[in-house]
């Protein structure tokens, strides 16, 4: 198993609410809350049952049909799995919940009646017409699995990430070669994504063909599932359209350019619904950075980016010709015939989210001209607004961040300009590679 953070929250579940309250586990398919779920029940507790409602008996559907008497429920249950339960020391684990509303409904008298833990683990969990017809719980914990970050991908895969914990403390340059190398490690991340199945085939050194292939299986099983929730399929072509709406450098997402058509009454509810599924990030356009920036946000633009910057890499250079292995080379060593600031955006986006932050930008014209300056993304540390820029390239203009600090210069604390240079300064304009984007969010 890959060690995720995830489960130290388990534990402090475990610890302080089990036996008062469920904990479920969201987060797209495929990013790794079964097999979460399934090692935590095995190094934590006595016994464990596991009901995948994707794949489980006709038997055991039926258990949920009356709850009313829990001392025959658990005999049955324990008969049906062969499992004994122990009291305060088994957990029984529902996974892909979503699919069975009654036994997410159960949750409420299962741990009212306290003799064992419950683990739900969920996709897609707040569609409305799978809760539609059920008492959601108030007895649960929800947390957020999200695919891994680049601390838990360096664990997976053996890259030493103590060594860049220790050059963010250090915070001075340590030289062209360690930086080109360390890059190159983040560009690998960026190339496999936190997918566990696609990290797993780097690892067993599969050549990227095959990298390539594991992830539009995903991208197609999230398609299928879009295309469940919206049988129109305008919803999976919204999904399809967000590598090329972020490599055609907009300032918004714009619904028009991916589905083709005029915006429908029921296209909020389809973007919600996408927000709901997991495998996006919404990044919201706040108009003023002097306020709290969920109060000022301009519910009319926003961006969204890929949960997974690996699955961002697979779709935007999407064809049937075999080159990927030249593709994924060519990345590597940074040498691809394309501006790519919207992958860099796009990994920046999702570490930012891995590590618990909603994402926040800012835009406002310049003066005497039709374009805006843009501020990529905006966090709040220490109740000072930070402001970052991502660059791909070339460094010395900065324009945005400049004008933004001047502009908010009585809130702002370290502004970042995040790109593949090494550590350094430009007054008080911190330089930083992207592989310290983690510790800029956490240090």
């Amino acid at each position: 198993m890959f060690k995720r953070k995830l489960y130290q929250d388990l534990l402090l579940w475990k610890n302080k609410y089990a036996g008062k309250r469920a904990v479920l586990i969201e987060g797209a398919r495929r990013v790794g809350k079964s097999t979460l779920a399934y090692n935590f029940a095995i190094n934590e507790y006595k016994s464990h049952i596991i009901i995948d409602f994707a794949n489980t008996s006709k038997n055991i559907l039926e258990l949920f049909e009356d709850i009313h008497d829990l001392d025959i429920f658990f005999i049955r249950l324990q008969a049906e799995t062969g499992v004994t339960l122990y009291q305060r020391d088994s957990v029984i684990i529902f996974d892909e919940v979503q699919l069975f509303p009654k036994a997410r409904q159960a949750i409420k008298y299962l741990v009212k009646d306290g003799r064992y833990d419950y683990i739900e683990t969920g996709s897609l969990i707040s569609i409305k017409k799978n809760v539609k017809d059920i008492v959601i719980p108030s007895e649960e914990i929800k947390l957020q699995m999200n695919p891994m970050d680049y601390e838990e991908f360096c664990d997976a895969v053996g890259f030493d990430y103590n060594i860049i914990k220790k050059i963010y403390e250090l915070n001075k340059p340590i030289g062209d070669l360690t930086n080109r190398k360390l890059i190159r490690d983040f560009r690998i991340y960026i190339a496999v994504g936190g997918m566990p199945q696609a990290v797993e085939a780097f690892i067993q050194k599969k050549n990227f063909q095959e990298i390539d292939n594991i992830k539009r299986g995903i991208i197609e099983l999230y398609k299928d599932d879009l295309r469940k929730i919206d049988p129109s399929g305008r919803l999976a072509r919204i999904y399809e359209s967000i590598p090329s709406q972020l490599a055609a450098k907009r300032n918004k997402f714009s619904l028009k350019s991916a589905t083709k058509t005029s915006k429908t009454s029921k296209d909020d509810e389809r973007i919600f619904d996408l927000l709901d599924s997991k495998i996006v990030n919404i990044c919201y356009n706040t108009t003023n950075a002097s306020i709290s920036l969920s109060q000022a946000i301009d519910s009319k633009k926003m961006k969204l980016y890929l949960s997974d910057t690996g699955l961002f890499v697979t779709m935007l250079f999407n064809s049937d010709n075999n080159d990927h292995e030249d593709i994924y080379k060519k990345l590597l060593s940074n040498k691809l015939e394309l501006n790519l600031g919207y992958l860099y955006e796009n990994v920046v986006s999702q570490l930012i989210v891995a590590n618990g932050r909603k994402l926040y930008y800012h835009t406002w014209p310049k003066d005497g001209s039709s374009h805006n300056y843009e501020i990529d993304f905006l966090i709040i540390k220490n109740k000072k607004v930070i402001p970052i820029e991502v660059k791909s390239g070339k460094i010395k203009s900065h324009d945005s961040i400049d004008t933004f600090s001047k502009k908010y210069s009585n809130i702002v604390g370290n502004k970042y300009l995040i790109s593949a240079k090494d550590v350094g300064k430009e007054n008080d304009l911190l330089l930083k590679p992207f592989y310290l984007i983690e510790r800029i969010i956490c240090g």
